[in-house]
């Protein structure tokens, strides 16, 4: 069957100008504060609510229902690609980045999450243009189809398809008989979730402003942050302590999360891949903190509180693919790197904002793997791989085996991209995972996210790899494929 175009382009029309709105947002918070991006913002949203409405004009006779996984996945990669070249504008209009590369590089880095930037001075970008940055990464946290779906349910038939193309996992639960209805409890759970964090980051010594945008960041386990150094700017227990609780959060099953604010704790508690999440994240917190006493290099403190809220923030940052830093942890030696990059591997669970392979896959890799094991001592033996009790298909096996192949192949292919650049050996090993996982911090002189000094194509290599990663690889490489072209 043919593709069908008209229903892509009038889902990017509704999406575009849905999209307006949040410039809007961003232009009153420049307006409140007096600074010179309102003009900017203003025009970027006149521009793309233009082009919103001609592309939903020119797609408005297209069949809703005539729409199956192709025109899902590909209305999705389009979606993001799209987003990112009319979210750039403030940037470039505004002269708060003066090339293409390094504004749709910003603009994509917010949207997937990842947290990568190239502005070296954020203390001196005015408050609409931080704004800006923080709200890309919140909506990319939830999903811009899933928010899109939530606000404006006009998708007809491919909705599902849609759905699943952007939601994360190995699968994708519905606890509502329409997706329609999934996504507007998902959305409202998220929005309560994120005033609360803004509301306790207010109660300590951030500002109103600081406390938004470090609640969307942290939500959305995207990592921006308004200071140039960080949560290190506010050296306060209190802020730290209430960041690693909504990371931690931010990287659990947001379906889950919605029953848990309905009083249902118990689907929470007993869910087998939160279990192991949290017990990952404790082990390796622990490792860190005996690591840092064993060697001393927390020397800057002696206070043992201090020393391990330093390490559960940072990899609790890193498990959950937030990024947001209090320390230079790359100081903390070579060990600590390595636990680094298995934490940019694994990272939260499946159903949440976090990138990464997820444990939800780790685990089934796991438990087959011991399975395996145990057939060589008993062969004849039915060893069915569970999962909350239930038996997991020999397909579902199957496509986490690939997935988990295909993940590490890529990122090795791209080390391999980034060392031609003139990344040095831990640079190149670190950007390429914290790109395809959505981590935003790296390795060596890029451990704070910043990548200003990149070459050009490189940023251009790495965008591709935000966007594979935050889609979770086979949504962006099938539409590479020319199978897929083909009726």
């Amino acid at each position: 069957m043919k593709i069908n175009y008209l229903y892509i382009i009038k889902s990017l029309g509704s999406i575009l100008a849905l999209e307006t709105f949040f410039l809007l947002v961003a232009a009153f918070v420049a307006f409140v504060y007096g600074g010179d991006d309102v003009v900017p913002l203003l025009i970027s949203a006149g521009i793309m609510s233009g082009a919103g409405v001609i592309l939903f004009l020119i797609g408005r006779k297209a069949n809703e229902y005539q729409a199956g996984r192709r025109e899902g996945m590909l209305t999705v990669a389009l979606t993001w690609i799209v987003l990112s070249c009319f979210g750039m504008l403030p940037y470039l209009i505004g002269g708060y980045i003066n090339n293409v590369t390094d504004a749709f590089f910003e603009t994509i880095s917010g949207y997937t999450t990842t947290g990568a930037t190239i502005i070296n001075d954020l203390d001196s970008m005015p408050k609409g243009i931080l704004f800006w940055r923080s709200l890309t990464q919140w909506q990319g946290g939830m999903g811009v189809i899933v928010f899109t779906v939530a606000l404006l349910p006009m998708f007809g038939g491919g909705v599902s398809h849609l759905y699943d193309s952007e939601t994360t996992g190995f699968s994708h639960e519905r606890f509502r008989p329409r997706v329609t209805q999934v996504a507007k409890r998902l959305s409202g759970i998220y929005l309560a979730f994120t005033a609360i964090i803004t509301f306790l980051l207010w109660l300590g010594p951030m500002d109103l402003f600081d406390a938004a945008n470090h609640a969307m960041s942290s939500v959305s386990t995207g990592g921006f942050s308004t200071k140039n150094d960080s949560v290190a700017f506010w050296n306060s227990a209190y802020i730290e302590y209430v960041l690693i609780f909504s990371m931690c959060v931010g990287s659990l099953k947001l379906a889950l999360i919605y029953f848990a604010f309905k009083g249902n704790f118990k689907r929470l508690r007993n869910d087998e891949e939160t279990r192991w999440f949290l017990l990952y994240i404790l082990f390796f917190i622990v490792v860190t903190v005996a690591w840092l006493f064993y060697k001393n290099y927390d020397s800057s403190t002696d206070n043992v509180e201090e020393t391990i809220r330093r390490a559960a923030f940072q990899v609790v940052s890193l498990a959950s693919t937030t990024g947001l830093t209090v320390v230079d942890y790359v100081a903390w030696g070579q060990f600590f790197w390595l636990i680094a990059v298995v934490l940019m591997l694994v990272c939260g669970c499946g159903g949440s904002t976090s990138g990464g392979i997820k444990m939800g896959r780790a685990m089934i890799v796991v438990k087959n793997m011991m399975n395996e094991f145990r057939k060589q001592t008993h062969p004849a033996a039915v060893l069915p791989v569970r999962v909350n009790g239930r038996a997991i298909t020999q397909d579902t096996i199957h496509r986490v085996n690939v997935f988990v192949l295909v993940y590490l192949l890529i990122i090795v292919f791209s080390w391999a991209i980034l060392l031609m650049h003139g990344l040095s050996f831990d640079e190149a090993l670190g950007t390429a995972m914290t790109a395809i996982s959505n981590v935003g911090p790296s390795l060596g002189l890029f451990e704070s996210g910043n990548v200003y000094d990149i070459p050009a194509s490189a940023k251009w290599y790495v965008s591709f790899l935000m966007l594979t990663g935050r889609l979770e690889l086979f949504t962006v490489i099938t539409l590479l494929i020319p199978g897929f072209w083909r009726r």
